[in-house]
């Protein structure tokens, strides 16, 4: 028997996070190579060029970007039967990540970091096993680029407070806390906070409805004085950021007792970033999806190409669920999809409305199936990911934040809500 009161936390952590700027590295390095296509006119929304599987390590002023890939001259060219990179611009973008997070520290800053540039081309196996082939009707497909299961998730328990992000409450206000304290220290007015902030909310379920927040943490970086000579104690601090983490929550949810919000529990939070923990792509894979609320298949977003099936099947997955729940079919949503390396379709699709559905779920998952084949070349095609989209996603989660107009959070659209519905009488 599920129970329906129940205390459920999340965090996150802010774009400084030493593992968020890894991701946030990795992903613009994505963001060139596909905007290089786009501009020799070798890409559009039918085909894709380039592909990247791209590691980054940051630590104390060194950076670290390795992996495997494919693209053209000026970012990747061939040099014989050899892939030349040029590590000079791909060294250029890391540092102008690290500069526009607002890194310029002694042990980490954008100018100071030694950046090491490991990537080399692709392996020719995998190449095979993903480049689009011809079918028998004419029709070219992608094969998965790896193997896995990945999963989406959409509810409607955070709509009442934010309409449209079909997010559960404690993940998304996790995020929100801390993006309210980036956006403060951007504009000055935290002007004594640094980038590396993290963040974690317990939030109250009665009846299966978030009611309010019982807990909230909230670690962050600082100045070690203050700008009249003070040294920070976690109590300045606290005074310092406490109005904007109330304004990132909903009405009444701010914990009333001192005790229930706490600020940098350990002590002062001077020596941050990768300066003070080393930090990888792809170790925050609960933060940048459901906060532990749903599923997860394991694999990371952040420096992979849209044909990679991690990355772009969990983002169709995504919107599927969401879709589904934006029609009325059901308050809640999980959907799991898993591939084979190199085979186009997938091999099973499951739809769970965790008994909250209004309509047959296997029926839903012919009909989901119809509307939006989940084969790679389908998916990246519709939701148009062959577009440089991605290092926006790799901080604040990406999931629950509205669609832009160049084509970024595709697939937070909720397009096929009326087609969903007809399907469905």
């Amino acid at each position: 028997m599920s129970r329906s009161s129940y205390l459920f936390t999340s965090e996150s952590v802010s774009e400084g996070h030493p593992d968020k700027v890894s991701d946030q590295i990795s992903d613009a390095i994505l963001d060139a190579f596909l905007e290089n296509d786009i501009k020799l006119g070798i890409a559009d929304d039918s085909q894709v060029n380039t592909r990247l599987g791209c590691e980054t390590l940051c630590t104390t002023n060194k950076i670290v970007i390795a992996g495997e890939g494919r693209g053209q001259a000026p970012l990747f060219t061939k040099h014989g039967s050899k892939a030349i990179i040029n590590r000079e611009m791909i060294a250029q973008i890391a540092r102008d990540v690290v500069k526009d997070i607002g890194y310029d520290q002694d042990g980490f800053s954008f100018h100071g970091s030694d950046v090491e540039v490991l990537l080399h081309g692709q392996s020719p196996d995998i190449a095979m096993g993903v480049d689009a082939k011809k079918k028998s009707k004419g029709a070219e497909e992608e094969g998965a680029g790896d193997q896995g299961m990945m999963f989406g998730f959409a509810c409607t328990e955070s709509e009442v407070y934010e309409k449209g992000s079909y997010m559960p409450a404690p993940i998304y206000f996790a995020h929100k806390i801390l993006k309210v304290l980036s956006d403060g220290r951007r504009s000055g007015q935290l002007f004594d906070l640094q980038p590396d902030a993290k963040s974690q909310v317990t939030v109250q379920y009665v009846n299966g409805k978030p009611t309010g927040a019982t807990k909230v943490v909230v670690s962050t970086q600082h100045n070690a004085e203050s700008r009249n000579g003070k040294k920070y104690t976690p109590a300045m601090v606290k005074e310092l950021i406490g109005d904007a983490v109330a304004s990132a929550l909903p009405d009444g949810w701010m914990p009333k007792k001192a005790a229930d919000f706490l600020v940098n529990p350990t002590g002062n939070f001077v020596v941050g970033g990768p300066d003070g923990d080393c930090g990888l792509t792809g170790r925050k894979i609960i933060v940048d999806t459901y906060g532990g609320y749903a599923p997860h298949g394991g694999g990371a977003f952040s420096g992979k190409d849209p044909t990679k099936v991690d990355r772009s099947a969990a983002y169709a997955a995504r919107y599927l669920a969401k879709n589904v729940v934006a029609a009325g079919l059901a308050e809640r949503c999980t959907i799991q999809v898993a591939y084979a390396i190199g085979v186009a379709d997938p091999m099973s699709l499951l739809v769970d409305t965790h008994g909250t559905g209004k309509v047959d779920e296997a029926k839903l998952e012919k009909v989901l199936a119809e509307l939006f084949p989940m084969r790679p070349t389908n998916i990246r095609r519709t939701l148009k990911l062959n577009r440089p989209i991605y290092r926006r996603t790799a901080a604040y989660g990406h999931f629950g934040r509205p669609p832009e107009k160049d084509g970024g959070f595709s697939w937070e659209k909720t397009d096929l809500v009326d087609q969903l519905r007809r399907s469905m009488r």
